[in-house]
């Protein structure tokens, strides 16, 4: 099947940085919008949407626009790392997601957010589970694993469903 290349409305507005157009790219191409910070920067006087200000961004290991850090998306960090100092949210993994209801003077515009739970990784478990070639095979996997292994392969089986439901609702 061919996949279908469309336009979103914002691209033609240039951003520097992660908002919503970026992240359906991400999840048309099934891809997980799971990254690693590499550092979080107070930039003094910057310019984002045409707008100069103080900001938080976030910027990643994975190559990707740096994420401008709204107090919301911000104090997601501050649980996940226990500390308010942007200094100490390197190297913190996270999940983003499109939040449908965000509003921006007073209009829905739609915004991205961190999940408020640190995402599983796990690779191994991962390419096992791609391995197998029918539900038999899984199964039998589920079957050998441990507890531990169990519920990581619960989460899994729950972010892929997910992912489809996203990208065949859109």
């Amino acid at each position: 099947m061919e996949k279908q290349t469309k336009t979103h409305f914002r691209k033609v507005y240039k951003s520097d940085h992660l908002g919503v157009a970026d992240l359906e790219d991400y999840l048309e191409d099934g891809k997980r919008l799971v990254f690693k910070i590499r550092e979080v920067k107070q930039e003094l006087g910057a310019s984002v949407a045409g707008k100069k200000g103080d900001f938080n961004i976030a910027y990643f290991e994975e190559k990707i626009k740096p994420l401008v850090l709204n107090a919301t998306n911000a104090a997601v960090l501050k649980g996940f790392s226990g500390s308010s100092f942007v200094e100490d949210w390197k190297g913190l993994l996270i999940e983003l997601f499109i939040d449908s209801t965000v509003k921006m003077k007073g209009d829905v515009v739609g915004g991205v957010r961190i999940v408020k739970k640190q995402p599983i990784i796990d690779t191994d478990l991962t390419n096992e589970i791609n391995g197998c070639k029918d539900v038999m095979a899984l199964q039998s996997l589920f079957t050998k694993m441990s507890r531990d292994q169990q519920q990581r392969y619960k989460v899994l089986v729950t972010e892929r469903k997910k992912k489809l439901e996203y990208v065949e609702s859109a």
